[in-house]
């Protein structure tokens, strides 16, 4: 893995629409095999205001210190991500793609951030706040990208937690997801909210080998700026599953989720309530909703 040279302290002061935050903090550094970020989480760009009708939530530091391998490996199949954050982004701001809404308290039926049926308070970097002030990516973080922006067809955003980079494509050379609505109907009943197939849960979509440009990880293996050499990345999309929901290789335990104090379930993440709100995430990398 190579990390920027001239990053290896950014202490960046922005104004975020009128709300008194802390300055942005991030450390990148590398030891022992390992890439280590430390940030307190605040994003480097301009946010939406929060909280608002669909978040409760303020953004608020975090204390944040992930690690990763610098020498990433593909392991023998996916390893589903659940609820996990599935990355960290180059300003210190977690890139998580699940939700903890689901239909009647089934996990099999997992509501999607960013399906518009339900108001999460997404603002317009794709992005919401949980309890605890935690802000996060759900999708392409424009107010990032703008600033990292160059002529590159490539722009790299972050890493996962597997140690594989994390890019997003220029408006040139959109990458394609292979991932494809199902058709029909739902399961309805004991089994499932019924209606048609329409993006609202994750379990809507399909992988279909070969439609599009990426695999089941939403990456590719291939040539990158930072990788001339070639290496497997990750593409953050414009379209279902805009994140991968699972890794390509081992990732880090230092993106588990580790629980609220004393084990207790936390609170709704998103919106104040209402149909949809199931119980928590489990804690660790246990069998998600995706794809079933």
């Amino acid at each position: 893995m190579k990390t920027r040279s001239a990053i290896t302290l950014l202490f960046i002061s922005c104004a975020i629409l009128a709300t008194a935050l802390e300055a942005p903090q991030v450390k990148i550094t590398e030891a022992k095999g390992k890439c280590i970020i430390i940030s307190n989480g605040i994003p480097d760009h301009a946010t939406g205001q929060f909280p608002n009708p669909g978040n409760p939530n303020s953004i608020s530091a975090q204390r944040y210190e992930f690690r990763m391998t610098l020498t990433p490996k593909s392991a023998a199949k996916p390893l589903p991500a659940n609820h996990a954050s599935f990355g960290i982004a180059v300003n210190g701001v977690p890139f998580e793609a699940g939700t903890a809404e689901f239909w009647n308290g089934d996990r099999a039926w997992n509501y999607e951030a960013k399906s518009g049926k339900i108001d999460l308070g997404l603002d317009q970097n794709d992005a919401h706040v949980q309890p605890g002030g935690v802000y996060h990516y759900h999708g392409p973080p424009t107010g990032l990208i703008a600033k990292l922006g160059t002529d590159s067809q490539m722009i790299h955003i972050g890493w996962a937690a597997d140690g594989f980079p994390i890019y997003a494509s220029s408006s040139a050379q959109k990458m394609r997801s292979s991932y494809q609505l199902k058709k029909g109907q739902r399961p309805k009943g004991n089994r499932g909210p019924g209606g048609e197939y329409d993006g609202t849960f994750t379990a809507d979509y399909e992988y279909i080998a070969g439609s599009g440009d990426l695999d089941d990880c939403n990456g590719r293996v291939g040539i990158t700026p930072e990788y001339p050499q070639g290496i497997y990345h990750y593409f953050i999309t414009e379209t279902f599953p805009y994140l991968s929901r699972q890794w390509r290789g081992e990732p880090d335990s230092s993106f588990q989720k580790k629980g609220p104090p004393g084990g207790g379930p936390p609170k709704g993440r998103g919106r104040r309530g209402g149909p949809g709100f199931g119980p928590p995430p489990p804690r660790g990398f246990g069998p998600p909703p995706f794809g079933t």
